[in-house]
């Protein structure tokens, strides 16, 4: 990656995944990993080019948008729900339902600068459970309603991309996305970040 075929459109989602380097029937986490991994190879922060940063932010953005469209078995949601947060005193506890916003906001910082911001706000609005510097982080929101958010930072031409994704605790009212998002957005708005 690049050359002249892995720089026009992807409009075939299969076609997306290949470019990653994923085989058909990848999953919303192996896309965003391997995103990640080829960031540290192509983004222009790093020594890469940008043409090549652009087609894998165009492929990735491809392949999750239909991995957003397409329906998941009720089974595979709620497993994936269950072992993705890391939080153990929640580890038995079911989970209700898993949203996603898939690019959900952008913050106009490098990614390390981003996820030092998501630390700030997720201290005050609830606490981290997992992170993967500076490229995942996992929390337990107290507010607007208690749940699980994972935000994945994707590196985009000097900025940072933040991918949301909720999930409720089994017994609690499932929260607005839009909610959670705005409530990100509003206390990263608020971070001092000289």
């Amino acid at each position: 990656m690049p050359n002249s075929a892995t720089l026009r459109s992807v409009s075939d989602p299969a076609d997306a995944l290949a470019r990653l380097g994923l085989a058909p029937g990848a999953t919303a986490d192996q896309v965003r990993a391997a995103r990640r991994d080829l960031a540290r190879r192509h983004h222009p922060d790093r020594g890469g080019d940008a043409a090549a940063m652009q087609a894998v932010n165009e492929a990735a953005d491809r392949a999750l948008t239909h991995l957003e469209r397409t329906p998941s078995p009720p089974a595979s949601t709620e497993t994936t729900a269950a072992e993705s947060p890391g939080c153990a005193s929640r580890r038995d506890e079911q989970w209700s339902g898993v949203h996603r916003d898939v690019p959900s906001f952008t913050v106009e910082a490098l990614p390390v600068e981003t996820f030092e911001g998501l630390l700030i706000v997720a201290s005050w609005i609830g606490e981290v459970v997992d992170d993967d510097p500076p490229y995942r982080l996992e929390t337990h929101l107290h507010a607007p309603v208690e749940c699980w958010c994972r935000l994945d930072v994707v590196p985009d031409a000097g900025a940072s991309t933040v991918s949301l994704t909720i999930a409720g605790f089994d017994g609690a009212p499932m929260p607005d996305i839009i909610a959670v998002r705005d409530l990100w957005v509003a206390n990263l708005n608020t971070v001092d970040w000289g």
